[in-house]
């Protein structure tokens, strides 16, 4: 097949099958039958062999156009399983393909061309199978045949396409794959996956998981569906790298086989325990003055509970929104001491004793004597401490309208210590009948632990994204700690520099997870090995959550590396196609005419011409149109750079995997067979 022609034309009859054919059939009669051809034997034989090589060399050429137009109509299949994902230290798998050109985009225009449609759909005989597939079903007769015709074996001619749908012309345009790869030093500028339902993300996101647990990275995988599958795909994966016992489950739909997470009880400045409780709140307009009064009344708590040495979680905060007076109460108890003379003890009890309900203002009618002691004794004795003084302030804060200011924290703190997620969430830590340990990122990272966090969205949007949310606010936490001190802060000191950690972060559907928080995540996080692989279906979903298009542009702009599944959103593909280059594609165009002569001397009538004009295009490499007509499982992706791969993924293999837990009891089973103490639960 000449390579030089300005016009590639591999939609067309395999004419070189003849002239293959031709020099078989003379070679034959060479070697047999010189004599036929007027050739001594001599002569013969080396024709025969000269005639056989031309021969291969058309009939390679003919295979090449076969198994172009085969591959139109039906893609190979390619099934890869678990354990033979390649794993690499220096490059990510992820699955097969080719850099996309100028004769990609050449070919694919090609197809559009009325005159080769037969050779892209498919052939009449198999449309003619799938109509009577349907016609027979029901027939006793004729069913098994309709069996016959459906069977996915090999020797039937008419079986079914695999349901993917799309076009698979966009991948047959290339017939030289190779395994696509991007080198692992890209990751720490982060991916982002996009595609519409259904059409692989979670196959990619399980190959990726997989070459990160078999690495050895830190692996946290965020699931806001809580995808049963996906879990035990962790659980499988981390089973085959020897990692059992660093793999740790938190799930809020299964709080029985689930890890607990105190979201708030982890901070590198106390502050961060009020930003995550009240992110959730509207911030627009009027709402804003009420959000900010719920941050300064959660803080004081928050700074209360930790100078008193507890650790602040949601019960004990949602307690004191409620009802300050018993923190109050504590926090002077613990305080006075300290400031006052020896003698307190009686001089507020007494004043308690002294006080008449009648005489109080308004705000402090029904409040406990004993508060409102303690508060006048501090006061008339010149006492000040600034978490004191804050409990004071709400404290004499006329109730019912305290109450109002609060009123839209408390729903949700409501929701977050309601049922068996209480316990997930809150975890008591003196409670040693509890077995299930007490995950922190700290100790994760510092083990590189592999971590899934199933969040029920489905069930609770509302707890799983305040869940959710704190756990981001927590990493970006760590990962600021890691960046100025590194993973050993806090252990015994060694001569030897620690090494960066490497932490993969996989956020499934992460529209449902991103806020203020996520955004340093990704902006900042990189130098302390935080590389983030976010997955969503299309970036609306992200507009609309963070309410803010330059906010989600800032987001999209922390994603150095684009894969792009089947999207059906125009914007969404056009994320894609505005970043590819523009190519030249020949057109070739049928000119005929006619031109009769007006001298009736001459013996010509008229005289005909008959062209093909070549014509040359700017057209983009790929339009929004391709991206949107994928099959499942395949992708366009922008990797290292800039440069446009066509990739399809690997198919999960049909037969069983022996790693994998056949269902939850199996992850029960396991997870429980670990989980021996919440005491400790880290130290190897």
């Amino acid at each position: 097949m000449n390579k030089t022609y300005p016009v590639e034309a591999l939609l067309r009859p395999p004419i070189e099958l003849w002239s293959a054919g031709c020099a078989f059939g003379i070679a034959l009669i060479s070697a047999l039958a010189p004599w036929a051809i007027m050739m001594t034997p001599a002569v013969g034989y080396l024709s025969a062999v000269l005639l056989t090589g031309f021969g291969l060399y058309r009939l390679f050429d003919a295979m090449i156009i076969l198994c172009y137009q085969r591959n139109m109509r039906r893609m190979p299949e390619y099934v890869v399983e678990p354990k033979h994902i390649p794993v690499s230290r220096r490059r990510l798998f992820l699955g097969k393909g080719f850099l996309w050109r100028q004769q990609h985009t050449q070919r694919l225009r090609d197809t559009l061309n009325p005159k080769v449609r037969h050779y892209v759909e498919p052939s009449a005989f198999y449309r003619w199978a799938r109509r009577r597939e349907s016609q027979w079903e029901h027939s006793f007769l004729l069913n098994r045949v309709a069996k016959l015709l459906r069977s996915q074996s090999p020797w039937n001619p008419v079986r079914p396409l695999p349901p993917v749908g799309g076009k698979p012309q966009i991948h047959a345009v290339e017939m030289r794959e190779q395994a696509v790869t991007m080198d692992l030093r890209e990751r720490v500028g982060h991916t982002l996956v996009l595609g519409t339902t259904r059409v692989g993300k979670t196959r990619l996101a399980e190959i990726l998981i997989t070459q990160d647990i078999a690495r050895g990275d830190t692996v946290i995988v965020f699931d806001p569906k809580g995808d049963a599958d996906l879990m035990k795909r962790v659980v499988a994966e981390a089973k085959r790298a020897g990692r059992s016992d660093e793999t740790y489950i938190f799930h809020l739909g299964y709080p029985d086989i689930s890890c607990r997470y105190n979201a708030i009880g982890n901070f590198s400045r106390i502050t961060e325990v009020a930003t995550r409780l009240t992110n959730t709140l509207p911030s627009e307009g009027n709402s804003a003055a009420f959000r900010e009064f719920a941050w300064r009344f959660t803080n004081m708590i928050a700074v209360a509970l930790v100078k008193m040495g507890r650790r602040p979680d949601y019960r004990q905060v949602t307690r004191y929104i409620t009802h300050i007076e018993p923190l109050l109460i504590e926090y002077y108890r613990q305080w006075l001491p300290d400031v006052a003379p020896i003698e307190w003890v009686q001089e507020v009890q007494r004043m308690a004793e002294a006080i008449n309900e009648r005489d109080l203002p308004f705000a402090l009618k029904g409040r406990s004597h004993e508060a409102i002691a303690l508060v006048r004794y501090a006061k008339e004795n010149g006492l000040y401490d600034p978490v004191a003084d804050g409990l004071r302030s709400a404290f004499e804060y006329d109730k019912t309208y305290f109450d109002k200011i609060v009123a839209s924290l408390l729903p949700l703190m409501e929701k977050l210590i309601s049922g068996k997620t209480a316990s997930l969430i809150s975890p008591d830590y003196s409670d040693m009948e509890d077995n299930r340990p007490i995950i922190d990122w700290r100790q994760i990272i510092r083990r590189k632990g592999v971590v899934y966090i199933g969040l029920d969205a489905l069930t609770d949007t509302a707890v799983a994204s305040a869940v959710g949310n704190s756990m981001f606010a927590d990493l970006v936490s760590v990962s600021g700690e890691i960046y100025k001190h590194g993973t050993d802060r806090g252990m015994p000191e060694t001569e030897q520099a620690p090494d960066m950690p490497t932490i993969s972060l996989h956020a499934d559907e992460f529209n449902e997870l991103i806020g203020d928080e996520f955004i340093p995540l990704l902006n900042k996080a990189g130098g302390s090995g935080f590389q983030v692989t976010a997955y969503t279906q299309t970036w609306s979903d992200v507009e609309a959550r963070i309410g803010s298009k330059a906010k989600a542009g800032q987001v999209a702009g922390n994603f150095n590396t684009l894969i792009m599944l089947r999207v059906k959103e125009l914007a969404t593909a056009e994320m894609l196609t505005s970043q590819v280059d523009s190519c030249n594609v020949t057109t070739v165009t049928e000119v005929s005419g006619v031109n009769d002569t007006a001298d009736p001397t001459s013996k010509v009538d008229f005289t005909s011409t008959n062209q093909d004009r070549i014509a040359v295009t700017e057209v983009p490499l790929i339009t929004p149109a391709n991206v949107m007509a994928l099959p499942k499982g395949q992708a366009f992706a922008l990797l290292e750079g800039g440069n446009l791969w066509k990739i399809r993924m690997p198919l999960p293999s049909k037969s069983d995997d022996a790693m994998m837990p056949k269902s939850l009891r199996e992850v029960a089973a396991e997870m429980q067979r670990r989980y021996l103490t919440s005491d400790h639960w880290w130290a190897g």
